[in-house]
């Protein structure tokens, strides 16, 4: 039986640290909050915060590294961008493989909620699909259902959820009987959590009772794996490749064969997939080589006459754009994510942070008053023996729904499915009227229960005896 944290037990700890502070109301309290910021206290990892108060706040930040050395890092290239077709040929058959022996496992980053569309939910309970209004959570399922039945295999899918949102993503997935899954393969871990901190380091109190505390960045997700124990279910599933995508993209391929065999015969711990970018300042980061390591450089960080530079035909060098799609070993996890001293990095954000003020007051900065910290994914990367980078179409796998209008929107999103279903149709000799984009005329859809890509829905179709009536409104599959 666990015991209780006490206020004898933390007090001296945080005191000890100089983050007494957390414990000034103490007296005031009642006994629910008391216990409520026991809880929480004891969930302060002390030391990681001291040495990100030593790293980013007095010692101003980990140490970066100029773009004088800056080079595009090396990808693989698809069989129609000149690619070698035996080879992805070759991977294809290796990552069928994987996934027919249960060596693969899909994981979800899905902590954030819908606010900026406008949503009130998690984001992954957001309706996206052009006529049956599938949501997110629903999309993935259904593929990762079809993968399952494709290649004869038990897949076992892993989401990272929130505090914020964890309650209401498991009740959503309840509601809607796991949408066809079985609930035993599917897995929710709650994301961890930093205390944010003043331009001194001290601990915020969001109020009397309570720690500011921030989500750990989706870096963090790979020590949730770690800490919430699914590493350890992954080795005794038989699981060692991990396929992890974000909650918000529903047009990737939840389970890429191609791209999982190509991480396994690479002999790579961490695999990346790249989107040539659409133009020149699209903001995603930028897959580069630095120091001989594969690392990842932001937009933001990036210098703009970098992001603009072109090669003598005029194309972009540093092409390749990260949308935070990988496959990852699960050995390499348990490293970066566990004890080892091969950790990935945190990250500063100095941020408007409301805190409650030595008089007990809750204050609203109207500036920037402290910094969170979190740890971003891809900085695996250069941690990683081997790494791997396959290009990826774009229409295959890449139309994030972030912003209620405009660009990355719901309608953005759906014109990209119609065009998806449209060239999958064409692949499969059954050609559509369409505009100069591709996008058809008609608003249809296709179930990933049908088919979870491209091949297979040539497959698929191809069965089919009669073909359907491709029209307004029909649901295929």
């Amino acid at each position: 039986m666990t015991t209780s944290p006490s206020l004898d037990q933390l007090h001296p700890q945080f005191e000890k640290a100089g983050q007494e502070h957390v414990f000034r109301f103490w007296e005031d309290l009642s006994s629910e909050d008391q216990a409520r910021l026991l809880q929480r206290a004891s969930e302060v990892d002390l030391q990681e915060v001291a040495l990100l108060v030593e790293t980013h706040v007095k010692g101003g930040g980990a140490h970066e590294q100029g773009f004088d050395n800056l080079e595009p890092a090396p990808f693989i290239p698809l069989p129609e961008q000149g690619g070698d077709a035996a080879s992805w040929q070759e991977a294809e058959a290796v990552g069928a493989e994987a996934l027919r022996a249960g060596r693969v496992a899909a994981f979800t980053v899905a902590g954030g909620q819908g606010t900026r569309l406008g949503y009130d939910g998690p984001k992954g309970t957001f309706p996206v699909t052009p006529v049956t209004q599938k949501t997110l959570f629903q999309v993935f399922a259904e593929k990762i259902a079809r993968s399952a039945e494709r290649f004869g295999a038990e897949i076992h899918w892993f989401i990272l959820t929130s505090e914020i949102n964890n309650d209401a993503t498991v009740a959503a997935f309840k509601e809607n009987n796991f949408f066809g899954l079985e609930s035993d393969r599917v897995h929710f871990i709650v994301q961890g959590l930093v205390p944010a901190v003043d331009q001194d380091g001290k601990i915020l109190m969001a109020d009397r009772s309570t720690i500011a505390m921030t989500p750990d960045g989706h870096g963090g997700s790979l020590r949730a794996l770690v800490r919430s124990g699914a590493t350890a279910l992954m080795a005794e599933k038989g699981i060692d490749c991990i396929s992890y995508f974000q909650v918000d993209n529903p047009l990737i391929p939840c389970l890429d064969p191609a791209f999982i065999g190509f991480h396994i015969l690479g002999k790579s711990e961490c695999s990346s997939k790249m989107i040539p970018k659409a133009y020149p300042l699209e903001k995603v980061g930028h897959f580069c080589l630095q120091g001989g390591k594969t690392v990842v450089i932001e937009y933001s960080d990036l210098p703009e006459e970098k992001q603009q530079e072109t090669l003598a035909d005029g194309s972009l060098r540093f092409v390749s754009g990260s949308v935070a799609i990988h496959v990852f070993d699960r050995a390499f996890i348990e490293r970066v994510g566990g004890g080892s001293d091969a950790k990935l990095p945190f990250h500063r954000a100095d941020k408007k942070i409301p805190f409650v003020n030595e008089q007990g007051e809750i204050v609203k900065p109207e500036s920037p008053n402290g910094i969170k910290f979190e740890m971003f994914v891809f900085d695996a990367l250069p941690l990683a023996e081997n790494p791997v980078i396959i290009e990826g179409a774009r229409s295959e796998n890449f139309s994030p729904v972030k912003n209620a209008e405009g660009v990355d929107s719901p309608q953005t999103c759906k014109e990209d499915q119609l065009r998806q279903y449209t060239a999958w149709l064409k692949a499969a000799g059954k050609n559509l009227a369409s505009d100069e984009t591709g996008l058809p005329e008609i608003c249809f859809e296709i179930s990933p229960r049908f088919a979870a890509d491209k091949q297979d829905f040539v497959a698929q179709w191809e069965k089919l005896d009669p073909k359907p009536e491709i029209k307004d409104g029909v649901v295929l599959g």
